[in-house]
């Protein structure tokens, strides 16, 4: 009877400690998703940034171009009249 006892108490033991490590392991697993969504976000900061910085540029280049041509129109305009 008493070692029916003690084995009793001893599956009971084992049985909290592996409940225990199954919630240890849903624990990681939950920070795990959470690191990894906060890295996605923040790649995903970095892409659209960098999306706007080269609409910038081409907006910028475009702008250089037009007033490029506008110069050149100036001085053949200018050319011509002399």
């Amino acid at each position: 009877k008493e070692e029916n006892e003690k084995f009793g108490d001893k599956e009971e033991g084992e049985a909290d400690e592996e409940e225990e490590e199954k919630k240890k392991e849903e624990e990681e697993e939950e920070k795990k998703k959470k690191k990894k969504k906060k890295k996605k976000k923040k790649k995903k900061k970095k892409k659209e940034k960098k999306k706007k910085k080269k609409k910038k540029e081409k907006k910028k280049k475009k702008e250089k171009k037009k007033k490029k041509k506008k110069d050149r129109r100036r001085r053949r305009r200018n050319e011509s009249e002399n």
